[in-house]
C-alpha cells in the first residue's frame, strides 16, 4: 500500500516524470494552456503553482531555481540580434514567467492554475482529458467589446473633372 507517497507516478520512472513535468510546465507558460490528460494536469499543477512562487519574489537565485527545476538551458546562439529577441519574446519561459506572469499574480496569495475537466474520453486509450491554464489569463485573453459610438457619415463631395468639366 502506497500511504502517505503523494507523488504520481503516471508510469514512468523518476527523470523521464521530472522531464516531463518540467516540459509541461514550460508548455504551459509559453502557451498559457494545455491540453492533456487529467491526471497530468494534476501532476502539473503543484510545480506550476510553485514556479509562479518563485517567479513572484524575482530575485536571481529564484531565477537560478527555476532554471535547474525547469531543466532550462539555451542550446544555441542565434545568427542574428532580431532572431535572439525574436527567440525571447517567445521562447525565453524563465523571461516570461518572472516578466508577463509573475507580476499578474501579485495578488493572489496560491491558486494560480485552474483544472477544467472536458467531456468526454481521448479516442485511443479512453483516458480522461482536462485543460489547465493560468487563472488570469481566461479574463485577460478575451477582448472587451468596444463602444460603438455613432458617427456622422461624410457627404461625398464632386471629383474635380466634374467641376470644371462646363
Amino acid at each position: 500500500m502506497r500511504h502517505l507517497n503523494r507523488t504520481a507516478k503516471l508510469g514512468r520512472k523518476g527523470s523521464h516524470r521530472n522531464a516531463m513535468l518540467a516540459n509541461m510546465v514550460c508548455s504551459l507558460i509559453k502557451h498559457k494552456r494545455l491540453t492533456t490528460t487529467l491526471a497530468k494536469a494534476k501532476a502539473v499543477r503543484p510545480l506550476a503553482e510553485k514556479m509562479v512562487t518563485f517567479g513572484k519574489s524575482g530575485t536571481l537565485h529564484d531565477r537560478r531555481l527555476v532554471a535547474a527545476r525547469l531543466q532550462f538551458q539555451r542550446l544555441k546562439m542565434h545568427a542574428t540580434h532580431a532572431d535572439n529577441v525574436k527567440w525571447r519574446q517567445e521562447e525565453d519561459v524563465i523571461r516570461i514567467l518572472f516578466d508577463e506572469i509573475a507580476p499578474s499574480m501579485q495578488g493572489r496569495s496560491g491558486g494560480y492554475t485552474r483544472i477544467i475537466h472536458l467531456p468526454g474520453r481521448r479516442r485511443g486509450d479512453a483516458g480522461e482529458t482536462a485543460i489547465i491554464e493560468w487563472v488570469d489569463s481566461a479574463a485577460a485573453s478575451e477582448p472587451e467589446p468596444e463602444p460603438q459610438a455613432s458617427t456622422p457619415e461624410k457627404v461625398e463631395e464632386p471629383a474635380a473633372s466634374e467641376k470644371s468639366g462646363e
